[in-house]
């Protein structure tokens, strides 16, 4: 039922060892100018939080309350949109999705944004997280008669919202009241027929921002959405925050479920996020420069060039350079055109994409002693093939340093990390995996380095310490639909 955790793990190995889940935007023009094209370049940007398929809603505030334009479809934005269909989405509030399935089949049925007709209107509703108790709210929705058109955990989000609406007087306090039904990650965006509403959870485990263009205002899952529309950065939503925008009132703020505990995906920082994006108020690209220099200090080896593997790795591995004073080079040519490799659903696909998407410059690496970063090592297959290719190349040393502590256990708030049997750290010593990749050496990133890495703010590092912000479900909520035992060493942060 993740809506989208998955993204990022089902192929780091596969390329870089996390992925993704969702990107969500939203926007209101109260000029009443129309926004798809506006979604449209959002999520654009956003293209790297999910590639399996994308979906834009619109609706007209000025016009009947129930009508609302959608367009979704299987595949990355550009390919799904035409300036011909977007001409048709007409209307000056929408939201927007990106998806990469962290639960619920990749299919056509689980794209979003979800679009709900009820009694009192319409919800369009956008989704980047996962629930650790949808299963169990979704068999108590369906014992009232609710009858669910996707396997996604967002649709349970939805009907809560709906079901809430018809008790109360406004639409966030609906959101507020179904949310409070909920347990694990989400940044929501979701249009009413007059009102935007942007929803984080109280942990704050997925990022969301407020932006403003004109006479508009926009949500979005990343401040790179902002830069790509020309929108300036407001500020950010915060932890447990529900926000209101609508003309009469501009940016209304909820903050009944905050609290003092937070717990943000610190994978936001090694991997998921865009390079240029600042997110609760953490440059991204200093994130990674940060730990580079880290494993300079940390894990220093002799070497001609250090080098990182596209595109998270990049700056990791100038941080590395820039700190020990070994020069930075570039030693992989990547094929802009080939969509992250975590996107294949099957993993001999991906497995195959590995040299499609990169190849390496001989000349940067013939005869030479190679630091090669990368942003972290799920199952090793991908390390294993990269190393070789570098070998290939003419280099005749390759040390591997990962900007991230080993992961042993699962993630359950928007990453999919697979079962602790499937991680090469499992059960294995450092010296263990060196070997099994082939490398000459392998050092990660120190466990009690990663607050610098976020700046001080407090994150979640349940997937390398098995320490977890909230219990974890007793249920399989990975959309596999088979029962899963916890790993015994799992426990709740206290």
């Amino acid at each position: 039922m993740n809506e989208c955790l998955r993204s990022h793990y089902y192929d780091e190995d596969e390329m870089h060892e996390m992925h993704e889940e969702c990107g969500v935007f939203g926007i209101y023009d109260f000029d009443g100018n129309d926004v798809a094209n506006t979604i449209y370049y959002g999520l654009f940007a956003l293209q790297h939080r999910g590639q399996e398929s994308c979906g834009i809603a619109v609706s007209d505030t000025a016009g009947p309350k129930g009508k609302v334009s959608s367009l979704k479809g299987m595949g990355l934005v550009n390919e799904v949109y035409t300036p011909d269909s977007l001409s048709k989405l007409k209307g000056n509030i929408g939201v927007g999705h990106v998806r990469y399935s962290t639960a619920g089949a990749s299919t056509i049925e689980n794209a979003q944004p979800l679009v709900l007709n009820y009694v009192k209107g319409t919800l369009g509703l956008a989704h980047n997280g996962n629930l650790v108790n949808a299963p169990e709210l979704r068999r108590e929705l369906e014992l009232t008669g609710a009858i669910f058109q996707t396997t996604i955990d967002s649709e349970v989000i939805a009907y809560h919202i709906a079901r809430e609406r018809v008790k109360c007087g406004s639409v966030e306090e609906a959101v507020t009241r179904a949310l409070k039904k909920v347990r694990g990650s989400y940044s929501l965006v979701i249009m009413s027929p007059r009102k935007l509403i942007g929803a984080r959870d109280p942990f704050g485990f997925r990022p969301l921002c407020i932006g403003k263009r004109d006479n508009a205002y926009i949500l979005a899952s990343e401040s790179c959405a902002l830069d790509t529309i020309g929108a300036e950065f407001v500020r950010d939503v915060e932890p447990g925050e529900v926000v209101t925008i609508s003309p009469e009132y501009g940016i209304q703020s909820y903050k009944n479920m905050c609290q003092e505990q937070h717990a943000r995906c610190i994978f936001e920082y090694i991997y998921f996020a865009r390079l240029d994006s600042v997110i609760d108020g953490m440059s991204v690209y200093d994130s990674r420069i940060t730990a580079g220099r880290c494993l300079a200090k940390d894990s220093p080896v002799d070497a001609d060039v250090v080098v990182g593997v596209p595109e998270s790795g990049n700056a990791a591995a100038m941080g590395y350079s820039l700190e020990s004073g070994i020069p930075y080079g570039t030693a992989f040519v990547k094929n802009g055109y080939v969509g992250r490799t975590f996107i294949k659903p099957q993993q001999s696909q991906r497995e195959s994409s590995v040299r499609v998407k990169l190849n390496v410059l001989k000349e940067a690496v013939n005869g030479k002693r190679v630091i090669m970063i990368d942003d972290s090592i799920v199952r090793g297959t991908t390390s294993d093939r990269i190393v070789g290719m570098l070998r290939e190349a003419g280099a005749t040393e390759v040390h591997v340093r990962i900007s991230s502590p080993p992961f042993l256990y699962p993630c359950y708030f928007g990453t999919d990390i697979p079962d602790r049997e499937q991680l090469i750290a499992y059960n294995r010593s450092v010296d263990d995996i060196c070997k099994i990749i082939g490398a000459d050496s392998l050092a990660y990133l120190k466990m009690e380095r990663l607050p610098e890495l976020s700046g001080g703010r407090q994150y979640c590092h349940g997937c390398f310490s098995g320490q977890y912000p909230m219990k974890p479900p007793t249920e399989d909520i990975r959309g596999d639909h088979e029962n899963f035992k916890r790993g015994s060493e799992s426990h709740i942060i206290s």
